[in-house]
């Protein structure tokens, strides 16, 4: 079996938002990166079913070259080769016509349900779509049996149980696996496993950022006296416009 496990390098929740260039550029000074955490629970379920199926995995990243230790990151967690497509993801049309380009031939991909920057959350069906192959999301339980897919996803209010035939495309989101911390051994192999620099398919942009906005600071805190129920109704009603 060939998984390919698709992953974003994405700032750390913890980094600090900021834009330069009148609010055009994302300002990348000091900002630490990350594997999409969504993207690290797929990785981690490709491991655990490349040890219980003897599966090949293959991580895939669409990015330029500040992305290789991210992806090296990967590979010492379990992966055993990798592809970075060499281009700036500008947005999710583009991103996802490029994995599809190099997505061929692989009987499970795996990609985070969203990537916690832009948050759009539909990478994985544009891939199914340009593919011709069904894919699922957000899926927190996959098991394999032969050629069957059996999952689980969350649905507004519960859980839906559902099955697929590979090959099929999967958007995991926790607790589908418990994240991998890297161990010596793998950070040192990661070092000389396979990673494969491609060119990227020229595509024409369908989204263009003219600006960004960080979202307004959060206002001082009003204390209210639990005895004085009408000031707080008429807070909520005329300040928070909750009611």
């Amino acid at each position: 079996m060939k998984i390919l496990v698709c992953i974003s390098h994405v700032p750390d929740t913890t980094s600090k938002i900021n834009f330069v260039e009148n609010n055009t550029k994302f300002d990348t000074t000091g900002v630490q990166y990350i594997i999409g955490p969504y993207d690290d629970y797929a990785l981690a379920r490709a491991i655990e079913l490349k040890e219980s199926l003897g599966a090949t995995v293959t991580v895939l990243n669409v990015g330029l070259a500040e992305t290789e230790p991210t992806i090296r990151k990967a590979l010492a967690i379990g992966a055993d080769d990798a592809i970075r497509i060499n281009a700036q993801p500008t947005d999710s049309n583009f991103v996802a016509r490029q994995i599809a380009e190099h997505a061929k031939g692989y009987d499970l991909i795996l990609m985070g349900r969203e990537s916690i920057d832009y948050n759009s959350g539909v990478v994985h069906s544009m891939v199914g779509e340009l593919l011709g192959l069904p894919s699922v999301s957000p899926v927190m339980k996959l098991d394999i049996e032969g050629t069957t897919v059996k999952m689980q996803r969350e649905i507004e209010g519960g859980k839906e149980s559902l099955e697929a035939s590979l090959p099929l495309i999967a958007g995991c989101q926790e607790p589908i696996a418990e994240w991998k911390i890297p161990n010596m051994r793998g950070i040192m192999s990661a070092r000389t496993k396979p990673l494969n620099v491609v060119e990227p398919k020229e595509v024409e942009a369908a989204v263009v950022f003219q600006k960004y906005e960080l979202p307004p600071p959060k206002g001082a805190v009003k204390m209210i006296s639990e005895d004085n129920v009408g000031e707080l109704v008429s807070l909520l009603k005329n300040e928070a416009k909750v009611l």
